[in-house]
């Protein structure tokens, strides 16, 4: 049975997991955490609920814990930019998240409960509209608090979205292509 389990698993998702946790950045401040994404080698982008207050810590898988001021938040859509000291650390590769469809495997990592860098799976069930007038990726992955701000990703280890919350048991994840376009209002030349 375990040889079949094995055979099943796509052979290439621990080296997604290793590139995911790399560019997945612990977020902590006075009011609580999350994760967050490395964009570019000085910036972060999470969730506007993750990053309360103009300052907060974020971690760095190799172990790195460095001030990051906020540049940017938009409490309707739930995006948030963080500055950081400069990393020499390749940013979180992306994708076009309108291309994603229902039926697509996605992966999601973060720091559930107190767990650092966990991956977790499932698929695209639908894009519901959101609150704010856009739409959410919604999606079986297992999320818990901890994970709000962390990447979603396809299997090829492209972010597609950033996970904000649970409802009626299904992720939901702002699309890639949101943040795309908070980052370019918010900095010149980020894209």
């Amino acid at each position: 049975m375990s040889g079949l389990l094995a055979a099943e698993t796509p052979p290439h998702l621990a080296r997604i997991a290793d590139r995911l946790q790399q560019v997945t950045v612990e977020i902590s401040g006075p009011d609580g955490g999350g994760a967050g994404i490395l964009w570019a080698p000085d910036l972060v982008v999470t969730n506007a609920h993750v990053a309360r207050g103009s300052r907060v810590v974020a971690g760095f898988a190799d172990g790195r814990q460095v001030e990051a001021c906020l540049v940017a938040a938009d409490r309707r859509t739930d995006i948030a930019l963080l500055r950081v000291p400069r990393v020499a650390m390749a940013p979180a590769a992306s994708t076009d998240s309108d291309a994603l469809r229902v039926g697509a495997l996605v992966v999601a990592v973060g720091h559930p409960l107190g767990l650092r860098r966990t991956l977790t799976a499932g698929v695209v069930h639908g894009f519901p509209l959101s609150r704010s007038g856009g739409r959410w990726i919604q999606a079986d992955v297992r999320l818990a608090p901890g994970n709000s701000g962390g990447p979603l990703a396809d299997t090829t280890g492209r972010v597609v979205g950033i996970n904000t919350m649970i409802a009626g048991g299904l992720a939901l994840a702002i699309p890639v292509n949101d943040v795309r376009r908070f980052v370019a209002t918010n900095v010149t030349g980020v894209t």
